[in-house]
């Protein structure tokens, strides 16, 4: 791929930053290197057949000063974040970060030990057990406990527990309520949308190196391994619950509706260590993650974070997360929690403010500005979330996508839109004569909205395509924030190379092997082609047999409703088999074994015809 150097307009926007932030202020460096026992020889973890699904080594280039091509806040943040090995939070507690996107912590109890949130992946929770042991000796996995339900805290579950451990009652599976369904419902509904525009996310392709990836803020990337999950075997269910495991006690704080649907804190008396999920990172988070989620609540956020302060600030030494490094004493943690409640606080009450003044989401996000404190603030920066697509979310939240402009209620899609404005400004040509000129002046803003207009009214212009790749690739280099940066990357990627499609599975085996019932019928619901089976009018019977539940399911007017019934109710078809064979068969899977039919098996064959499939491959930069 042909990268292009950082242009002037960038270059003096980086001398700018790195002059006005403070980065004289190391602490951080110090709080990440604390405790450091040991790590990797070599940073790559792969399969079994030797397929790599992490590489943190590849991130060996951000040693040194930052380049042009970087803002100078996101590779300091990077070069934090690149820190991989197993690390002392306090004697008895342990993490291994640097392993894949998220943190993975090692709690010692009695006999065993305590898993915290075991990565995305089957081989990198493996290596980060296998280098806890390494050092700490070889205990057995106690429990295991899932802060919240997002994949990187759950997923690679399987490297540190079995199933039948957890059948047997010799590893405790703890999550909050919801966890289940919170976890399943992200991965599968909205599955192949959501990972498609994870792959701009975490900037799956990209080169990593000074003009490609650099990291995500958050943590480097997404491993790619083999993801897992276990199904809770005890729940949370309030705030100041009690569990002791191993001899261990802990404290737990129900924290829902903020990073995630599902989410606690909770807090080890016997270590004075109190763990924040991924509710108080080193950076400001997202309240709508770009790869697409339900909008998060802030007020909600900073309330539960004004609470775990009154629940445990007076009695903790230490305060460590799923992601980034532990704070250490108690007025740090005060003022670490504090400011990332007066963060989102902030963010909340001002957008609401403006709002209320008739300004739009995208008017407020230029408007808004942090207090000075919290704009020094390396934890407040916006290496993940950002102020700008923070606010627009708030706005979303409670004002949804119109802004009560009657112009705005029914444009034109954007391909229809894009030709008629290269239509008025004069032909293709032009507005990327008129491209060039922005470009040219550093309005590289203006000059990917002409890109843009140019690519969608006609996406083979060799001229348009160019540009708008060099253009988004100067918006790249200028974000602070890494996932601005990976879309802009990737979207300039693509206009070179082409479609990258969906690097990585979108919803693994072992999620959809959990699905509810309830949650299998909707997916099958969600994938009916609605115009194919407008004529349709029939009804199937499932009839569930190892879970001993039955199901009638009903298609017509292209809608598929399932409500539960019993076995012997009128339909055209009755299906006796169970839940996985069902997931199987809707799968495409008709000839295994395990599959009763009852009444007119043509209907079977009906249903399915009228299923489709999610597209990993849409286009996006594209129309």
């Amino acid at each position: 791929m042909h990268q292009k150097p950082a242009s002037p307009p960038i270059e003096h926007a980086h001398r700018a930053a790195g002059e006005s932030l403070p980065f004289s202020d190391t602490r951080d460096f110090d709080n990440s290197d604390r405790g450091f026992i040991g790590a990797l020889e070599k940073g790559v973890i792969t399969t079994d057949d030797g397929r790599v699904v992490w590489d943190n080594d590849a991130y060996s280039f951000l040693a040194g000063d930052a380049p042009t091509t970087v803002h100078p806040s996101l590779w300091r943040q990077s070069q934090l974040v690149a820190r991989q090995g197993l690390y002392e939070v306090v004697e008895g507690i342990y993490q291994v970060r640097g392993f894949d996107l998220s943190n993975i912590t090692f709690v010692e109890g009695d006999t065993g030990v305590i898993v915290i949130d075991p990565l995305i992946s089957t081989e990198t929770a493996a290596a980060a057990l296998a280098l806890y042991r390494e050092h700490r000796g070889t205990r057995p996995v106690a429990a295991v406990i899932y802060s919240h339900s997002h994949v990187d805290h759950f997923g690679g579950v399987f490297g540190v527990a079995s199933q039948e451990d957890a059948d047997a009652g010799r590893v405790e599976i703890i999550a909050p309520e919801g966890f289940t369904a919170d976890a399943v419902a992200e991965n599968v509904y909205a599955g192949v949308a959501m990972a498609r525009r994870a792959g701009y996310m975490y900037g799956a392709v990209l080169d990593r190196g000074p003009r490609g990836q650099v990291g995500t803020g958050l943590g480097q990337t997404a491993s790619s391994g083999e993801v897992g999950l276990i199904v809770p075997t005890t729940l949370i269910t309030a705030t100041g619950e009690t569990r002791t495991v191993d001899g261990v006690e802990i404290e737990f704080q129900l924290a829902p509706g903020t990073e995630a649907p599902s989410e606690m804190h909770f807090y080890f008396p016997g270590f004075r260590a109190l763990c924040l999920a991924e509710n108080a990172t080193h950076t400001q988070h997202n309240l709508l993650t770009l790869r697409g989620a339900l909008v998060r609540d802030p007020r909600a956020w900073a309330g539960y974070l004004t609470e775990a302060l009154g629940l445990f600030a007076d009695r903790t030494d230490v305060a460590f997360a799923s992601h980034h490094w532990p704070t250490w004493g108690r007025e740090e943690i005060v003022e670490f929690i504090s400011t990332q409640r007066d963060l989102y606080a902030y963010l909340h009450d001002q957008t609401l403010r403006y709002l209320n003044q008739g300004l739009t989401g995208a008017e407020i996000a230029e408007r808004i500005e942090l207090p000075p404190t919290l704009e020094r603030a390396w934890s407040a920066r916006g290496y993940y979330g950002s102020v700008s697509h923070n606010v627009k979310a708030i706005y979303q939240r409670y004002m949804g996508w119109f802004d009560a402009n009657p112009a705005r209620l029914w444009p034109h899609p954007p391909a229809e839109l894009a030709r008629r404005y290269v239509e008025a400004l004069g032909g293709i040509d032009r507005v990327v004569e008129l491209a060039q000129a922005a470009f040219t002046a550093g309005d590289f803003r203006w000059a990917a909205t002409l890109g843009d207009h140019a690519v969608f009214a006609d996406a083979h212009h060799p001229a348009a395509r160019a540009l708008y790749a060099d253009t988004l690739e100067q918006l790249g280099y200028g974000a602070e924030n890494g996932t601005w940066r990976n879309f802009f990357l990737s979207g300039a990627t693509e206009l070179r190379e082409g479609n990258f499609g969906t690097p990585a599975a979108t919803a693994a085996p072992a999620v959809v092997a959990q699905l509810t019932p309830e949650q299998l019928f909707d997916a099958i619901a969600i994938s009916v082609d609605g115009p194919r089976a407008w004529s349709l009018d029939l009804a199937v019977v499932v009839v569930l047999t190892d879970l001993d539940v039955s199901y009638r399911l009903t298609l017509r007017n292209g809608v598929l409703i399932s409500t539960r019934c019993a076995d012997d109710a009128t339909a055209d078809l009755t299906l006796r088999l169970t839940r996985p064979r069902m997931i199987a068969l809707v799968g495409g899977d008709l000839s295994s074994p395990g599959l009763d039919l009852i009444g007119d098996e043509s209907v079977l064959g009906t249903l399915l015809g009228v299923l489709g499939k999610g597209d990993p491959a849409f286009e996006i930069i594209t129309p």
